[in-house]
């Protein structure tokens, strides 16, 4: 097998989601990544999630959260604020090829350790900021996470049911994307590297992720105004089809999308010739106005089809897309996305067997690894700092002694390599 990424070194300094993310899929498509956390608790991931215990009553550091985000990674624990701590990791840079941070922007920069001071010590080096609305830019030095990069992107305001606010989308979409985004990057970057020989610096950003997200409605408004915009759509779609959410009948729903041309086929699947010279839905524009009308029409069709089941078979008769509304414990044990690795477990000794999301998209000349597992917190602090700068044990001890260098007391000073 192509050996992808093997034999690029990333130093991860990120937290949470997106960073993590972008560092995770290069770490299990080869790279060797370093995930330098802050002393004294590192990633804040490990409070989040389930966690696992340590003796007696004291906390390990693991947890699902953290270690969904950053198996197949290196931890070296240590402390930034320190002129030691920041000295240790511009000793590694000559030997690192891509840097990531997702601190808020200008932190990274009263570390010491922004992209003018990384290359000139390495100027091959390729460095990539992840922060929620960039580098630059009047909304730059606000903090904030993927919820706010959402609402400032105009996603939020579009949730919801017609006659209600907008509500909160529970999953952290933006994060996710950014960190995939950041990682294309990178890749690209490096390209360009083998090609020129220049490193560079990447601005990553969840509100441009965010925009990006948006598939028809920035030309139409900013042609039309705000007249362009529709209501909260609630469960259908505002562009008609019909195309939306649907309950079945028996207490569990369907997803629906049609196109124009493909509205005779789920009148077919209904038996219901007279819709199509029904004048409530005689174009896709008669349609789109009329959709809740529509909505009501086709679930009275499927409660009497006796279930979901029953409605998927007989709309996948007509080839009509749709999908049952899955819940999520019917995701993870989903046949199809287990064969495709979509679902993983990953065997942890101190939390145990859990599943997480699966693998990067799939190469015909790569493997990924099926043995997962996420590092402790300081888990590698010994073998970076020996292997890279060449530490002795008795250095790694003293650092550990000063506070500079932090482990979960699994791991104690020495780690285990």
């Amino acid at each position: 097998m192509t050996p992808m990424l093997t034999g690029y070194r990333v130093l991860d300094i990120t937290q949470f989601v997106a960073g993590p993310t972008c560092t995770r899929i290069m770490a299990e498509l080869g790279a060797e990544v370093i995930k330098v956390e802050l002393a004294p608790s590192g990633d804040h991931g490990r409070r989040s999630g389930l966690r696992a215990r340590g003796d007696g009553d004291e906390d390990c550091s693991q947890s699902t959260y953290f270690a969904q985000h950053n198996h197949s990674k290196k931890s070296l624990a240590l402390d930034l604020k320190d002129p030691r701590g920041q000295d240790l990791v511009k000793r590694m840079v000559p030997k690192i090829d891509v840097v990531v941070e997702n601190f808020a922007p200008g932190a990274i920069a009263r570390m010491g350790l922004d992209y003018d001071t990384l290359k000139a010590i390495n100027p091959r080096l390729v460095m990539c900021s992840i922060s929620m609305a960039g580098q630059s830019g009047p909304l730059s030095g606000q903090p904030g996470f993927d919820y706010m990069a959402s609402a400032y992107a105009g996603i939020t305001s579009v949730i919801g049911e017609p006659d209600r606010g907008p509500v909160q989308v529970p999953i952290a979409m933006g994060d996710s994307a950014t960190g995939v985004a950041a990682a294309m990057a990178v890749g690209f970057a490096l390209l360009h590297r083998e090609r020129t020989g220049e490193g560079q610096y990447i601005d990553c950003s969840l509100l441009d992720t965010y925009v990006q997200m948006h598939e028809d409605l920035i030309p139409r408004v900013g042609l039309r105004g705000a007249k362009a915009m529709q209501a909260r759509p609630g469960s259908q779609h505002p562009n008609g089809g019909p195309t939306g959410v649907f309950h079945a009948g028996d207490g569990q729903y369907v997803q629906i999308m049609i196109m124009p041309y493909q509205w005779e086929r789920i009148v077919a699947a209904m038996d219901m010739p007279e819709l199509t010279e029904d004048p409530r839905f005689k174009t896709r524009y008669d349609r789109r106005e009329n959709r809740f009308q529509l909505k009501e029409i086709i679930e009275a069709w499927m409660a009497g089809l006796g279930g979901r089941d029953a409605v998927i078979e007989a709309l996948n008769r007509e080839r009509v897309p749709v999908a049952p509304v899955l819940e999520l414990a019917d995701v993870i044990d989903h046949p199809h996305l287990r064969e495709r690795g979509t679902i993983r477990d990953l065997d942890d000794p101190h939390i145990g067997r859990f599943p997480v999301p699966g693998r990067p998209p799939a190469f015909s000349r790569w493997t990924y690894e099926t043995a997962l597992s996420a590092p402790l917190l300081g888990e590698h602090n010994a073998a970076v700092l020996e292997g890279l700068l060449g530490l002795s044990a008795e250095e790694v001890a003293a650092l550990h002694d000063d506070d500079i260098l932090v482990a979960d007391r699994r791991v104690g000073a020495e780690g285990d390599g």
